[in-house]
């Protein structure tokens, strides 16, 4: 190892796995509970938003949100996220990691609640202030991912750092496990007190005026995680990385991580000579960071992007996947609260079969078999489940019949389903939000995850917006009202295949970064750095780092 390796970032690669590696998942995963619940939660409410605000007593199908109230109600969200990965990325290197971190968790808690309590005495006035409060609500979502990815990854030991931050990241498996036990235990509440008629049955009757309540109340429980975790990351220390590297105070970084991993540690070497001895000076936009992480830089961003289209696609739109095989029963033969109640049901069946368990596996393999091969593995296996589910999709779905869908395999449909989720998060979920944390410079790490985050939520915008015209029939008369005609489930299910197939060959440009210090990783470790890397990837034949 080269002789200007600062004494503090050897104590923290070295150090034992102790409580405060913990309490540091809990409040940055708390964080990670929050965004999962709230970006996901919508998805339990939407057909309930339809049948309140757009019902047509002439309709023999309950009322449904039009085609572009619909893509907004979905996907606003997901472009505030955009923003504010982009912005709180580069906050994030520019004022410190703690600075920022309670700011973005206050938005969450304040846009949460607003988002409950939309105003308005129309349908357009109501979806408009729901749309501009979910914005904000993914702005400060946004901020949670360069932050907490970037905090985990510089307070953790190289040894176990890859299951610390997908830890940190499996918390999103409960956010939406939990969204889905929320709308579950309000939608059973409410329908055992205002119990109403299907919609068939009486169609202005099946609609109980409170439940009104029931989306507000499942929007604004978003801002209790975050509430209780505010105060706890307002007490964690700067990041010893950021505060030695960055902030350039090498005594300041050894007497933070003293008190934190309980033992003294001397302040030996001026970091001005680490960063003149190995050329660290270098810009995001400049040719000497294209020549060492550039590469890097396009195979995160190109693996998010990629993969967000499929996750977000299978997510947001369960509901009308699992009504378009018939797992869950037609809209009319359902009151308006009873239907959340299904569809959430149907969710936490998912999310608890494979969502969660796929997240943990990851915990328990990525520092063992590595990054490369569990991101690989995912999407060569998620690409298979989604062939396997689209090219037969007739014989899964049945035949249609008045009752929906009659004759098909919709319990082999499901457990196939499942598992592309199961391959997701044991797989490119975790991974992609893993390695932007570890490759990239000290004063860039946060910058560079908010990039490679943005381009994920571009790819889900994209899933969001182009499932939800493309998954229409190619018949008029099966359109929903408002949609023009698309290219169906089953071209949508290999589309989406495709774009797995993708992912899996972009992800011959993401490094292997098991066991090695994030210095050694970025540049930062003295004149031998990257060495073993290159090495790495040439048997990977991934892009070197010079």
């Amino acid at each position: 190892m080269a002789s200007n390796r600062l004494e503090v970032l050897n104590a923290l690669d070295v150090a034992k796995t102790q409580w405060y590696h913990f309490t540091a998942i809990i409040i940055a995963g708390m964080g990670f509970f929050t965004d999962a619940y709230d970006l996901f939660c919508i998805s339990t409410v939407t057909k309930l938003l339809g049948r309140i605000y757009y019902f047509d007593p002439s309709s023999k199908s309950p009322g449904s949100l039009p085609p572009n109230v619909s893509a907004a109600v979905n996907g606003v969200a997901l472009c505030g996220t955009l923003a504010g990965q982009l912005f709180f990325g580069w906050m994030g290197d520019k004022l410190g990691r703690k600075k920022v971190y309670g700011i973005t968790l206050m938005i969450m808690v304040i846009t949460s609640i607003a988002s409950g309590l939309s105003f308005g005495s129309t349908a357009k006035s109501v979806m408009t202030t729901l749309c501009f409060f979910r914005f904000w609500l993914g702005f400060g979502i946004g901020g949670d991912y360069p932050l907490s990815a970037t905090i985990m990854s510089e307070y953790a030991n190289k040894k176990t750092r890859g299951a610390f931050i997908a830890a940190v990241f499996a918390m999103q498996g409960f956010g939406i496990l939990a969204g889905g036990a929320v709308a579950i235990i309000v939608s059973t509440t409410f329908k055992n007190r205002y119990d109403r008629p299907a919609y068939q049955d009486d169609p202005r009757g099946s609609t109980a005026h409170e439940a009104d309540y029931v989306w507000r109340i499942i929007l604004m429980f978003g801002a209790v995680p975050a509430a209780l975790t505010y105060y706890w990351r307002m007490k964690m220390p700067e990041t010893a990385r950021y505060t030695a590297l960055v902030a350039r105070n090498v005594k300041q970084a050894a007497a933070d991580m003293s008190k934190v991993l309980q033992v003294d540690i001397e302040a030996d070497i001026q970091v001005d000579e680490v960063v003149a001895k190995n050329n660290l000076g270098f810009t995001l936009f400049s040719k000497e960071f294209a020549r060492r992480h550039g590469l890097h830089l396009l195979g995160t961003t190109s693996t998010w992007f990629l993969f967000d289209i499929a996750f977000y696609s299978q997510n947001l739109f369960q509901k009308d996947i699992f009504t378009s095989v018939g797992w869950l029963p037609p809209a009319k033969s359902m009151n308006a609260i009873e239907e959340v109640y299904k569809i959430a049901r149907a969710q936490s069946i998912i999310a608890l079969s494979s969502t969660v368990p796929g997240y943990w596996f990851t915990v328990a393999f990525v520092d063992h078999i590595g990054r490369f091969t569990i991101q690989l593995l995912g999407f060569f296996f998620m690409t298979v489940f989604m062939f396997a589910l689209a090219i037969p999709y007739d014989h899964w779905r049945g035949t249609k019949c008045d009752s929906g869908y009659c004759g098909g395999n919709h319990g082999a449909f499901v457990i196939l389903y499942a598992l592309t989720f199961f391959f997701s998060n044991f797989g490119p979920n975790t991974t992609t939000f893993i390695v932007p944390a570890e490759i990239f410079p000290a004063r860039l790490r946060s910058t560079c995850h908010g990039i490679s985050a943005a381009a994920g939520k571009a790819g889900a915008i994209v899933g969001a917006f182009g499932f939800l015209y493309a998954a229409q029939s190619t018949h008029v008369a099966q359109v929903d009202k408002g949609y023009p005609t698309g290219i169906g489930v089953k071209n949508s299910l290999i589309l989406l295949g495709v774009t797995n197939a993708l992912g899996f060959l972009f992800t011959f440009l993401v490094p292997e970064t098991n066991g090695k210090s994030l210095e050694e990783l970025s540049g930062e470790n003295g004149e031998e750095q990257g060495v073993e890397l290159e090495r790495t990837h040439s048997r990977r034949r991934t892009a070197p780092i010079e």
